[in-house]
This record gives structure tokens, sequence and C-alpha cells, in this order.
């Protein structure tokens, strides 16, 4: 019997997918479907790049059945869909220059402060609301599609802020040491992520079954591994991050 085939919806979103539409795709994501294809014949998981904005409607329209490391919060609030807690947790959390003096409190408030933020992204400090004018005209922002330029920006003084998601964050200090020193970085987050999947009603997987799959990858030591290589946390039950957003 062939394998059912699962389409798995992607969008550039480092650590998780790096460039989905290559013919490599890097990340969390491609390599957690290589153990999953790996560890099981029933189904086969194949990658469907998408774009930040444009996931929803692809979603809706059967382009993709399922979507990993989501959130409902991110504009999926009137779209019928089933849900599945991937028991994985990451932050966003504030950046900025380090400078002689400047410490945490830096961070008490966003008020005059020019920000660069990721085209797309729903921030806590903006109530979640993603749209391109809303944070432009609200928060000064500058938007783009890379996180790297962001940091860039900021090291080279053309914003004041930026938020970036932990994971990524702990890779680029690996990577990059000496810029990393110039960076002052927030105890406070503007959001814990709870990572979920999100599953196309009627599509060929259920929310059970890939639980099933995801334990025994679990049990394995295979997604601990993996895990812990792009920086990402287990969430349990007693420990509950809260996030703490800044304030205008």
């Amino acid at each position: 019997m062939a394998a059912e085939v699962v389409r798995v919806g992607a969008y550039h979103f480092p650590p998780y997918v790096n460039k989905p539409e290559s013919a490599e795709p890097g990340g969390v994501l491609p390599e957690l479907l290589a153990q999953l294809n790996a560890a099981q014949q029933d189904y086969r998981f194949t990658l469907v790049p998408t774009s930040v904005t444009r996931r929803y409607r692809d979603f809706t329209q059967a382009r993709y059945d399922l979507i990993l490391f989501e959130s409902p919060e991110w504009g999926w609030q009137d779209i019928k869909l089933a849900k599945l807690d991937l028991h994985v947790s990451d932050a966003e959390v504030y950046v900025a220059r380090a400078e002689p003096g400047r410490g945490q409190d830096y961070f008490a408030s966003l008020k005059g402060k020019r920000m660069a933020l990721y085209n797309g992204y729903h921030y806590g400090f903006a109530g979640f609301n993603a749209d391109q004018d809303y944070l432009t005209q609200t928060f000064k922002a500058v938007l783009t599609y890379s996180h790297d330029s962001n940091l860039l920006m900021l090291l080279h003084g053309r914003v004041e802020l930026s938020v970036v998601p932990r994971s990524y964050l702990r890779l680029y200090q690996q990577s990059e040491p000496e810029q990393s020193q110039q960076l002052l970085v927030s105890e406070r987050a503007d959001q814990v992520y709870h990572h979920q999947a999100l599953l196309r009603p009627g599509g060929p997987l259920k929310a059970e079954a890939l639980a099933r799959l995801l334990e025994e990858l679990q049990s394995s030591g295979k997604l601990p591994a993996l895990l812990a290589r792009y920086h990402l946390r287990p969430t349990t039950g007693e420990e509950q991050e809260q996030a703490n957003p800044m304030q205008l």
C-alpha cells in the first residue's frame, strides 16, 4: 500500500525554515520531516512553500494539509482547523545595541524607539496585529524579511530595537560572536511560543496520528536532540514561561 502524502506548509522563518522554495531547505522543520519519513512508511511528508502572508489562503484552499510551529493566535482565529500541542517552546526577545551605562531598564518602554521588525510577524507588544501600516505608523517600524538585516540595522545605529526569536539569536551568537558582543538582549520576552501543529479538516493526517508519530521520535531520542541543536525548549505542564511585552 502506497504511503499517504501529507503536504506541510512552510514559509521562510529562521531557524524553523530557511528558504523553503530552494532545492535544499534548511532548519528545524525540514529535518523533522526527514525524521518522520525515515521512522515510518504510512505517510510521506513533503514540504510545500508558502509565504508568511499567503499561508492562510493556501491552507483554506487545501494547498497543504498541515503547518507546524504555529500559534492559533497568529491570524488563524477565523479559520477552521484542528490543532495539536507540540510541547515545544521558544520566545521573542528584544535586542538593542550594548552601550556604556545601558542596562535592562532600556527595555521598559518602546516610547520614541525606532524598531526593525520582520514583515508579517505577529508581535505581543502590538497586540498580535501584523498589519504593515499599523506597525510602521504606530511603532516607527522598519519592516524587512530578514532577522540578519534587522540586527545589522541595529548594529549600524539605524534603529534602536529589534525583536527576534530566542532560538535564532542563540544560533546567531554562536556564528557571529564578535557582533553578538555589541548586542544587549532583554531578559523579558515579548511573547512566548507554545508551538502547535495546525491541521486541515478533512486532510490525510489526524491530530491523534501525528501525536503518535511525534511520541515515537521523542521516545527514540531523535526529536529531543533535534530541538536541542536549535535551542528549542520542551514545554512541560509545570514550566510555563510568561511573556512580558514592552509598553508604549
